[in-house]
């Protein structure tokens, strides 16, 4: 047996890890749950897809959802000339900048499987609404650009999945456009992300010369065609590469071609293990191109057998398995104005173990009462469905009038808190003044729903005060302003403020912070939750603080926890 054909035999035999070798029937969501909790569970995927701006992830995330049924035309992302969208960036804002800045989710159904996606910025400046989104996943697709190859964000948002041994899939995208060499590639992923890779498809050629891939996880020949309707007709099977079939399909050149570098790549690199790629130590690699559909399918199919279903979570009391039958979920994100018609905000909750039923009552730990929520929804980007149940791996979307943070925990009444999820320093900081006196209370409000969203941070000063906005990134200062003025009708402006970094102060007695207060007071400010903020404007200001307060702790993120105030 050649090494293809036993890599796949192999592979076969692991998919039940899984869970994708069993078939249920998926309906509308019923008005009772009819399908055990550990079959919901096994049929489900959440994961999220990452990368550096303009790497496609947008791109394939509409061309997964082409595949799953669940739209039927793509958007044009950036394109002016077509007036259609992306699906998932749904903010005005980012169709018009063609770039997306906050976290979308969507959920359709493909081979009896339930899959929630999470499309994430790749923007630097909106990282932190990723990081976020990145605790409520189970696994996720890393987008690479084939000319550009691993790039900054990229590496970061890798780091944050290795730090929770998130498994990960590598889409090597734009096939169609010259770019580099796919070993060479292969190298510098190994070497910048520090990822351990498994090629489980090949190109033939690249840019003009581009003629399909060789899925070797399938054992199939994908025939390049660049009209984006890829068809049954143009996928061959060939179980051995020493076929003709392949010298006749792609010419005998680039099917020798073909036929060295795979045999090479089979001796370097490990042979495909689900349980590997499922503690996050190996990663699968597929090569594509999502603008003209080619690849995702080959990519999604894969997924779909070996991607986990939902994993156990993490909380400071005690670990959550999802087959626990009492319901427990967080909120990792919230965002108002979803429907600038309604002025609705919604809170991201996702489901950690047991069913979630609509209008039963469940436990706010935080604020330690009991709610109970009449229309749950669920997504399709801005397009948003009411459901009855919902179960471990899903997202759903709360109506919420202001009683949740971003962290806060849901349960049928024992406390829990999931492990904190980050809220970084900034590194940019500017006052904010309000441009139309007559629109203050909209001001108001606005920039109290923004800032809950995690968009930015306010801190008010303890002396006089002002309203300072901390973001990220600069760019986030341009979304808080239009989002302000199309949203909520108010208008701002801001001043500059040059500051070295927010650090979050802990006090412990009350009389160093009455000498604080009286020798460093133009320094301190108010978070969003009454936290103290100690606002430096050099790093040598911030080590004399640290010198003359040797007993208050200098903190540089704050952890956004469900018991928190």
């Amino acid at each position: 047996m050649d090494p293809l054909t036993t890599k796949r035999a192999e592979t076969d035999g692991k998919r039940g890890l899984a869970g994708s070798s069993r078939r249920y029937r998926i309906a509308r969501l019923p008005l009772r749950p009819t399908m055990s909790l550990e079959a919901e569970i096994k049929k489900r995927r959440t994961f999220g897809i990452v990368s550096h701006p303009d790497a496609g992830k947008t791109t394939l995330t509409e061309k997964l959802l082409l595949f799953g049924g669940a739209i039927q035309i793509a958007g044009a992302v950036k394109s002016n000339k077509i007036k259609r969208h992306a699906t998932s960036d749904f903010m005005d804002i980012e169709r018009q900048r063609g770039i997306s800045v906050a976290t979308s989710v969507m959920a359709f159904e493909y081979r009896d499987t339930k899959i929630n996606i999470l499309d994430t910025p790749g923007h630097k400046d909106f990282a932190e609404d990723t990081y976020r989104t990145l605790t409520a996943i189970d696994s996720a697709i890393v987008v690479i650009d084939v000319a550009k190859g691993v790039e900054m964000q990229t590496e970061k948002l890798v780091e944050v999945c290795r730090m929770r041994n998130t498994p990960m899939i590598v889409f090597i995208n734009k096939l169609d456009r010259e770019g580099k060499d796919a070993i060479d590639l292969l190298d510098e992923i190994e070497e910048k992300l520090g990822l351990s890779v498994t090629p489980l498809s090949w190109p033939i050629g690249m840019g003009q010369r581009f003629q399909g891939v060789y899925n070797m996880y399938e054992q199939k020949l994908n025939l390049f065609r660049p009209h984006g309707k890829q068809s049954l007709e143009e996928t061959l099977e060939i179980t051995d590469l020493d076929n003709s079939i392949l010298d006749e399909q792609v010419g005998q050149s680039a099917a020798d071609e073909l036929r060295e570098e795979v045999e090479t790549i089979s001796a370097v690199y490990p042979e495909f293990n689900a349980t590997a790629y499922q503690n996050g130590e190996i990663s699968p690699v597929f090569f594509g191109s999502a603008i003209n559909n080619f690849g995702v399918k080959e990519l999604l199919d894969c997924f779909i057998d070996i991607a986990p279903s939902p994993l156990p979570r993490v909380t400071e009391e005690r670990m959550v398995d999802p087959m626990e039958e009492k319901f427990s979920g967080f909120i990792f994100k919230i965002h108002a104005n979803m429907d600038p018609k309604h002025r609705d905000r919604i809170a991201f909750l996702r489901i950690c173990s047991g069913v979630f039923s609509r209008n039963t009552n469940y436990y706010h730990v935080r604020k330690e009462k009991q709610m109970k929520f009449s229309n749950p929804t669920a997504f399709m980007a801005a397009r948003k469905s009411i459901v009855d149940h919902a179960y471990p791996g899903d997202i759903i979307g709360l109506y919420d009038s202001g009683n949740f943070k971003i962290g806060d925990t849901l349960t049928e009444g024992e406390v829990l808190h999931f492990k904190g999820i980050p809220s970084f320093s900034p590194e940019q900081f500017r006052y904010v003044n309000n441009a139309n006196p007559m629109k203050s209370k909209q001001l108001q409000k606005g920039l109290q729903q923004l800032i809950e969203e995690g968009v930015a941070q306010l801190f008010t000063k303890d002396d006089n005060g002002r309203k300072i906005v901390g973001t990220v990134g600069a760019l986030q200062f341009d979304v808080i302003q239009y989002r302000l003025e199309h949203e909520y009708g108010a208008s701002c402006t801001y001043e500059p403020l040059p500051l070295h970094k927010a650090c979050w102060i802990e006090v412990p007695d009350p009389e160093i912070m009455k000498e604080l207060r009286l020798k460093r007071g133009k320094d301190l400010a108010i978070d969003k939750d009454g936290q103290m903020v100690f606002l430096a404007e050099s790093s040598w200001a911030l080590k004399m603080a640290q010198e003359s307060f040797p007993d208050v702790q200098f903190r540089f993120q704050s952890e956004e926890r469900s018991n928190e105030g």
